[in-house]
């Protein structure tokens, strides 16, 4: 039998039905070992999960397992991104759902790609100045209540990928997700601290009396069973997405907008739809990226940045104060762009040929100087931790390859919870510009090209992205969790890989910056920095500050003889293949 390795274990299953890679695989570049500073937390030389035919890699391990589950059935990579994202609905509410919504970027074996935008959009009722108080400053009805939620997109989104490319039966991919939430799943420390963590967001809403049934959230060791959120995933199954946006499901969500004074009804349920958008193609050094645009911003950013950096000039040493110097230049100028020019293309007219563009990019890079940094407000006339969302990637035993990002926004969404239905709603209103000028809880200040309106999608920083070798042979598939820091961290795993030739254990552990343009200041990894170049780059004029972690990813790289998958160690979920 097959074996399917957890990270370090193993579990058995059927004979695999992909056959092994053979000798003709293109060559795979040589890695060169990583050197990190002795402070670090993360040692340089950890292993991968490896896998010979398909493999999954996520934030939550029990999601995995379900993605490896199916694709172990005879399912593709697209069947087990659903069937992964169904079940993070279940073992990770936190941030898999049902409520909220996300990005997936595919492409297939045959060279085909597409990009599936299901983010939500603005209810109806929303109005543009609608979280401003009577004081004229921001209130807090974008972060926490039934104001705050978007209609939700990620039901449709998720159906609708399965439909186009998938080849098993909706029923056998949600399966899996309906059995973990009818008969239950162990908690694990982490679920547990995380429900404990967010009481206060949870606490004042229905979810209380399924999470914290005895004013205390269900212990490590125990078993959380679900029974109202099986219904709705069985409802799914029979039924698809109609149910969720037009029948009984719909009816839980309207009902329990009215009684809390939230925007959604049944009509915005029922206008939803999700968008096959063209992805973003780009290339870096010779790789090809494909990546998400808007409503997404991190491919759009994500090209600017490195194009900005391939014109900058040579790869400098890895940890260096010139390295550091220019990723956070590049990350400064392109925020710039992102945070004053980007918006639902239904509504705005982005300047995506521009912005992507290897001479814009060179115009830019002039900007930079070598040896000091310039302030944002010269460049273009607080921040709050966070590991929102969820990424996850997956590959199947045809090489057909699938990046997904999705989330509630803050952990739990807006804590609203659908009474009947089992699910919490998301919070994502607050990603637009509640007012010019404020920052959002990401400390991220945007322009009006993304303000509220109704029926417009929100910007987001979800940057799932698939990575092609000069050959155009399949070589990394990657995405984070972590607001504005998704997009650093994307970038520099990809810059990781192809600059520095790191395996993906190391890109993946490797000490990370954050540059957004406001705060004007270089974010770092503590400990990931060596003292000798913070005071270099506090010499150079930058105000650096430490950070617990930037992003959690979740990423897998093709190596000789199949794949490698890791789970960031900043969090606490794992790889599966086989």
């Amino acid at each position: 039998m097959a074996a399917v390795v957890v990270a370090g274990s193993a579990w058995l299953l059927a004979a695999s039905p992909y056959p092994r890679p053979t000798s003709g695989d293109p060559a795979i570049p040589t890695r060169v070992p990583a050197v990190f500073p002795s402070s670090w937390r993360f040692p340089a030389g950890a292993h991968a999960t490896f896998a010979q035919h398909a493999i999954v890699a996520s934030n939550n391990r029990l999601a995995a397992e379900v993605g490896a589950e199916v694709m172990k059935q005879g399912g593709n990579a697209v069947d087990a991104a659903v069937a992964t994202g169904f079940a993070l609905a279940v073992t990770f509410p936190e941030a898999g759902n049902l409520g909220g919504g996300g990005y997936m970027v595919i492409r297939m074996a045959d060279g085909r790609t597409d990009a599936l935008d299901y983010r939500e959009v603005a209810p109806l009722a929303a109005t543009r100045d609608m979280y401003i108080g009577a004081d004229g400053k921001v209130n807090g009805e974008s972060t926490i209540g039934p104001k705050a939620s978007g209609v939700p997109g990620a039901v449709a989104g998720m159906i609708e990928a399965h439909r186009k490319y998938g080849v098993l039966p909706i029923s056998k991919v949600l399966a899996p997700a309906i059995r973990l939430a009818s008969e239950g799943f162990i908690v694990d420390p982490t679920l547990s601290a995380s429900l404990a963590a967010e009481k206060y967001r949870i606490g004042g809403f229905a979810g209380k009396a399924l999470f914290f049934p005895n004013d205390a959230p269900p212990a490590a060791g125990s078993r959380l069973v679900q029974p109202q959120l099986a219904v709705t995933l069985k409802l799914i199954a029979d039924s698809g997405s109609r149910v969720f946006y037009r029948g009984s499901i719909a009816d839980s969500i309207a009902a329990e907008m009215q009684r809390s004074g939230g925007l959604i009804t049944k009509e915005d349920l029922a206008r939803y739809r999700p968008i096959w958008r063209r992805p973003i193609r780009s290339v870096y050094r010779g790789y090809t990226l494909i990546s998400m645009p808007p409503s997404s911003s991190g491919g759009i950013t994500i090209t600017e940045m490195l194009n900005i950096l391939e014109a900058y000039g040579p790869t400098r040493p890895f940890g260096s104060a010139e390295r550091i110097h220019a990723l956070a230049s590049a990350s400064q100028r392109a925020f710039i762009d992102r945070n004053s020019k980007l918006g639902d293309p239904a509504f705005v007219k982005v300047p995506l040929a521009t912005l992507t563009s290897k001479e814009y990019a060179r115009g830019i890079a002039k900007t930079i100087s070598r040896d000091h940094a310039d302030a944002t407000t010269r460049l273009a006339s607080g921040l709050r931790e966070g590991n929102e969302t969820t990424h996850y990637s997956v590959v199947d035993g045809s090489g057909n390859a699938v990046a997904t990002t999705t989330t509630l926004n803050d952990l739990y969404g807006s804590g609203v919870f659908v009474r009947g239905a089992g699910f919490f709603l998301n919070d994502e209103m607050d990603d637009f510009t509640s007012r010019p000028g404020i920052p959002n809880m990401f400390g991220l200040i945007q322009g009006a090209a993304n303000a509220i309106a109704p029926g417009k999608r929100m910007l987001s920083a979800m940057s799932p992205t698939i990575v092609l070798d000069p050959k155009g042979n399949l070589l990394l598939v990657t995405g984070a969790r972590g607001g504005p820091r998704i997009i650093s961290a994307t970038s520099q795993i990809i810059l990781d890989v192809i600059d520095h030739r790191m395996s993906l254990a190391d890109a993946m552990s490797a000490p990370r910056i954050h540059h957004q343009s406001l705060p004007d200041s270089i974010g770092v990894e503590r400990g990931g920095v060596e003292p000798s170049v913070m005071a270099r780059l506090t010499q150079m004029g930058h105000h650096v500050y430490e950070l617990a972690g930037i992003a959690s990813a979740a990423s897998i790289m093709r190596v000789k003889g199949g794949y490698e998958g890791v789970d960031d160690p900043r969090s606490h979920g794992g790889a599966v293949g086989f």
